[in-house]
């Protein structure tokens, strides 16, 4: 399983124990109540398999049911749908040759259960309160909401400051787009702070779903620094990449932290040699902040290629899109110029 599928399930599982669901209702309970319990996700027949004892309950799943059921011995298992109580107080017998990393009985069950059957299985401990979730290869311990939401607090400010660097960059690409002096290195820092900051975005994405209700305001202020940013990055991608603009955005996405600081490394997604070789932007960043229609656009850019070419040239440009809608973006590219000479952020 590699870095972006396991990011996956792990999102998946969040969503199905996040806080206001009614299956972390009842593990908050059974955690703060200082019950032992073994909750099993999923009646497939490989769980079927490995159930040994206990009794079939077979009723519709509510909080206080499940919490109940967790004060006997054994594990309870629930349907794939979280509707119905399938089995309580039953023994959880997987493969004792599955590797495992646990020392106690119950976590060792769990991990083993999950790895053999693929299922989620839940393990709360007696003495700690501790929840911890395996799925798969997966091992996840939950936490406190209140030190998620710091954590979440912490990491907001630092996007933010991120954001404040990248609107820098971006400003500066303006100015050097229509001036022509565009380096490789300089759409390289633009991309590598996006995507820091879209790896920043996945780790606050997480938080949420962990808090679940409470991370409505986490949810918000994501949503207002991200604004934007994604289809930003697309156009840079459509300006500059040699492969077409979402390859290079998952080739970009599948990156490692460490990978990506490495510039050469996004030189090289972007199908060049040389980080300070000279580029030519196609445009598409800079006249999708005009008033032209898609289709003109495309054909503009099919017909002249770059930028440049069209910036310079009202009489090459009349002869794709018509004289009044030529006229017409002169007017706001020179306006656009203006703004980005004065360092404002168009």
């Amino acid at each position: 399983m590699d870095r972006l599928e396991k990011e996956h399930e792990l999102l998946g599982i969040l969503r199905r124990i996040a806080p206001g669901t009614p299956l972390r209702s009842a593990i908050d309970d059974v955690a703060k109540a200082k019950l032992g319990a073994l909750i099993v996700v999923g009646n497939s027949q490989e769980i079927l398999n490995i159930v040994n004892g206990g009794f079939e309950v077979n009723c519709k799943f509510t909080p206080q049911k499940l919490v109940e059921l967790c004060k006997m011995d054994g594990a309870v298992v629930l349907d794939d749908d979280l509707k119905k109580i399938i089995f309580a107080n039953t023994l959880l017998v997987p493969n004792h040759n599955i590797p495992t990393n646990e020392t106690g009985t119950r976590h060792k069950a769990a991990e083993r259960t999950a790895k053999q059957t693929g299922n989620m299985v839940i393990a709360i401990s007696e003495r700690k309160g501790k929840i911890t979730v395996y799925s798969s290869g997966i091992k996840y311990v939950l936490r406190d909401s209140q030190e998620i939401l710091h954590r979440a607090g912490e990491t907001l400010r630092m996007l933010e400051k991120h954001k404040e660097i990248f609107n820098e960059l971006l400003m500066n690409l303006n100015v050097l787009e229509f001036t022509n002096l565009v380096s490789l290195n300089d759409v390289v820092l633009v991309l590598q702070r996006l995507e820091i900051i879209s790896r920043m975005d996945e780790i606050i994405r997480k938080y949420v779903l962990e808090l679940g209700t409470e991370g409505s305001l986490v949810k918000m202020q994501l949503k207002e620094i991200k604004k934007g940013l994604d289809n930003e990055e697309m156009l840079i991608l459509k300006d500059y990449s040699r492969r077409e603009a979402l390859a290079t955005k998952i080739l970009l996405s599948e990156l490692s932290l460490d990978e990506l600081i490495e510039p050469m490394n996004i030189v090289k997604i972007l199908g060049y040699n040389e980080i300070n070789d000279r580029v030519v932007t196609k445009g598409f960043r800079i006249l999708s902040k005009t008033d032209m229609t898609r289709e003109d656009m495309e054909a503009l850019i099919q017909k002249m290629e770059y930028f440049q070419a069209i910036s310079e040239s009202k009489e090459a440009v009349e002869e794709v899109i018509g004289r009044e809608k030529a006229e017409t973006l002169m007017q706001e590219l020179s306006l656009l110029k203006e703004q980005a000479m004065l360092g404002k952020k168009i």
